[in-house]
């Protein structure tokens, strides 16, 4: 597609620019660039030598998510423990948290919708695609940052088809799992959760990402400042409750609730459950119990797993570049390639795309460490026109 007056995806230069070049400014100083929150000190270092726990905060339009962010981060701030922030949400105004990565600083929103000829949910969905392609550089930042973090907090679009359906949400919670314990938080609006129809709609969102993600897994029932959560854990622990609440619903979608509330009996029994408020911080202390108990469970049950596709990836690979490298050296002959620059064809098209925009360590220079990372925008964007992320 021909590239447009603005390209949607940020030149580097103008990044780096915005940037800087060095630290956020602190608490008590002026604000970061563009009237973001500025980024505190670098934050105690993990405990031990323990790997950073992601948690990829997932939920509803509305629910409480970025809210829910921003206090667990001024919590986890108050404990000595800054987490890494990632903002995944391009569509946002403000972050009212201090993000070490941000996509708007790679992705523009509104120009992916202009030169794709998207509405909104599609231009958010499009956005975390082109962001995915560069996800190996998040990894590597986080993993630059690994020993001054406990947590590292994502916060996630409201078009929760992202990590449902969407390419991209596999791709960001399978590449955080092969490398650090992940554990999904997903925020339920508790207040808008009274109806049992609403309810059960929620729980079955709930269950297709827990089954989609295969990581732990914890509920957090934002809002309880309003209406607390104590009747909803009585429907999921009592059956006969709930069904006196659908008794009062007359409508064809009460029978389909009732009927699916028996499917989710089994789901519902190893859930973790725990209720939280975003405007006065109460619960969070159970939650980052919780978490530390997700932790836990994926050392435990789905590390082993991940490790284990990791491996059959990378035999993969290897075995289909042997084997181009092996196609090569037929349709070349008798001709010697060893030690060739030819050989380096035989690597797949994705890792020339992967490696494109990365100079070599031995050209790379030393950079002055900062608390807010800048993806590398090198190379052509995949959408035309601009660099690339």
């Amino acid at each position: 597609m021909a590239a447009t007056a603005q390209a949607p995806v940020a030149d580097p230069a103008s990044v780096e620019e915005q940037r800087g070049g060095g630290p956020p400014a602190g608490a008590g100083g002026a604000p970061g660039e563009g009237g973001r929150p500025p980024v505190e000190g670098a934050g105690a270092p993990a405990e031990g030598g323990q790997e950073p726990v992601c948690l990829i905060v997932l939920g509803m339009a509305g629910s409480g998510k970025t809210t829910f962010v921003q206090r667990l981060t001024a919590h986890l701030h108050s404990l000595k423990a800054p987490p890494y922030v990632i903002n995944l949400d391009p569509a946002v105004h403000e972050v009212p948290f201090p993000a070490n990565i941000d996509i708007r600083d790679t992705v523009n929103y509104k120009e992916v919708m202009k030169q794709y000829r998207l509405g909104p949910n599609g231009g958010i969905v499009t956005s975390l695609n082109l962001f995915a392609t560069r996800f190996d550089q998040v990894m590597q930042f986080i993993e630059k940052k690994r020993q001054n973090h406990r947590y590292v907090l994502i916060d996630t679009p409201g078009q929760i088809e992202v990590f449902t359906w969407s390419a991209s949400g596999t791709i960001i919670t399978e590449a955080l799992a092969s490398s650090f314990p992940c554990v999904v938080i997903y925020v339920m609006d508790t207040s808008r959760s009274v109806n049992p129809v609403t309810f059960m709609s929620n729980m079955l969102y709930a269950c297709s990402i827990l089954y989609k993600t295969r990581l732990p897994f914890i509920l957090a029932m934002n809002k309880t400042d309003i209406v607390d959560h104590s009747f909803a854990v009585e429907w999921m622990q009592d059956f006969e409750s709930f069904q006196d609440a659908l008794n009062q619903e007359t409508s064809y979608v009460s029978n389909l609730t009732r009927s699916m509330s028996l499917v989710l009996d089994e789901f519902y029994s190893s859930l973790r459950v725990v209720g939280v408020s975003a405007v006065t911080g109460s619960g969070l202390d159970e939650l980052l119990l919780q978490v530390q108990d997700g932790a836990a469970e994926f050392d435990r049950d789905y590390r082993p797993e991940y490790q284990r596709l990791r491996t059959q990836l990378m035999e993969a690979q290897s075995r289909k570049q042997q084997e181009q490298l092996e196609r090569l050296r037929r349709d070349l002959g008798a001709v010697d390639v060893s030690g060739s620059p030819d050989v380096a064809m035989a690597a797949g098209p994705s890792d020339l795309i992967m490696n494109r925009g990365n100079p070599p360590e031995e050209e790379e220079e030393e950079q002055e460490d900062s608390d807010t990372d800048d993806i590398d925008h090198n190379g052509e964007a995949p959408g035309g026109g601009g660099g690339a992320l």
